[in-house]
């Protein structure tokens, strides 16, 4: 296994269009990017591809994940892409920018500490908070709460992973916005109870 650095790691056959990768990145084998911006910590598995999206850090990605699939023109007389990508075709001189300028303008937003289970769908315009979890296979149709587990076809939820107390004190302790020696430094109150992580640094305020 590859030790990550500051320095984006991108497995082999990735195409990555107009996009930024933060440090200590992964991007899985056969990823597709276009107009990313892709968080501190933030991996993905193999397959995956992602549009118009910004992913917050420590997102866990699984394999064959969608993100931000682009939406084609349902108020046409056609779907097809002929109507907007009008150079590939030979019929203008120019495409519809305002279409293809619309569709990048609406962004999907993955939140810090989530988990996009294999095969999910996370549709555009919709934001996933942070710390929730989303089952394999989901489509995501609506935003979902932080801290939240949904699943199935569309999504609903399942359970939250912690009460709305604890979620809070987590958010507020914002531990995703540590730099990198800090974390370190602190590793193993990660492996304790959240409880205990909570008691520890919740001040009602981002620890210093």
């Amino acid at each position: 296994m590859e030790r990550l650095s500051e320095t984006p790691f991108v497995h082999e056959n990735c195409r990555i269009i107009n996009s930024h990768l933060g440090q200590y990145t992964e991007i899985g084998m056969g990823n597709y990017f276009e107009n990313v911006v892709f968080g501190d910590y933030s991996y993905t598995g193999e397959l995956c591809i992602l549009q118009n999206t910004v992913v917050k850090k420590f997102a866990n990605i699984a394999a064959m994940v969608r993100v931000g699939p682009t939406n084609h023109p349902v108020d046409r007389p056609t779907l097809h892409h002929f109507t907007y990508r009008r150079k590939m075709y030979g019929f203008d001189t120019e495409d519809d920018l305002d279409f293809l300028n619309y569709r990048k303008q609406r962004k999907t937003i993955i939140g810090n500490d989530t988990w996009l289970g294999h095969g999910s769908i996370i549709m555009p315009g919709v934001t996933v908070g942070d710390g929730a979890v989303v089952g394999s296979g989901a489509v995501v149709t609506k935003d979902v709460e932080a801290y939240t587990i949904v699943a199935g076809v569309p999504a609903k939820p399942i359970r939250k992973r912690f009460d709305d107390n604890t979620a809070e004190k987590l958010q507020a302790i914002k531990w995703w916005d540590w730099d990198h020696e800090l974390i370190k430094e602190r590793l193993f109150d990660f492996a304790r109870g959240v409880e205990e992580f909570i008691e520890k640094y919740y001040k009602g305020q981002v620890p210093l």
